[in-house]
């Protein structure tokens, strides 16, 4: 099927891994995790510390995001290092965050959790 803009819409299947991938960041905490983890790279100690989680549950959302291939890590001795090394991603997320910062700051339009969204 072609877009009004001319561009042919995107396949079943790449929808659907792009409605999960949202999914996951629907997730306050998850988002907080790829917003730190875009920023520069850490251990889950210094994640659930920066956002305020339990390390169990910081580990089990860093768990789904690498399933979900939104964030790697790599060993450091007997330290697991996390980190966000698609460009795509931390610019989605710095965009979104970025937007709703500037809305929350003029106080007169809708959030967008309060239309269902």
């Amino acid at each position: 099927m072609v877009a009004a803009g001319g561009s042919d819409d995107p396949p079943a299947e790449v929808l659907a891994d792009a409605a999960a991938a949202f999914g996951l960041l629907a997730s306050p905490p998850r988002l907080h995790i790829v917003w730190a983890l875009a920023e520069g790279e850490s251990d889950v100690s210094g994640l659930a510390q920066r956002v305020g989680g339990a390390l169990p549950a910081v580990s089990q959302h860093l768990t789904k995001l690498k399933l979900a291939g939104l964030v790697r890590s790599r060993r450091e001795g007997r330290r697991q290092v996390y980190f966000v090394d698609d460009a795509d991603v931390v610019t989605v997320v710095r965009l979104m965050i970025g937007q709703l910062t500037d809305r929350a700051a003029h106080a007169s339009a809708p959030r967008l959790r309060d239309l269902g969204a």
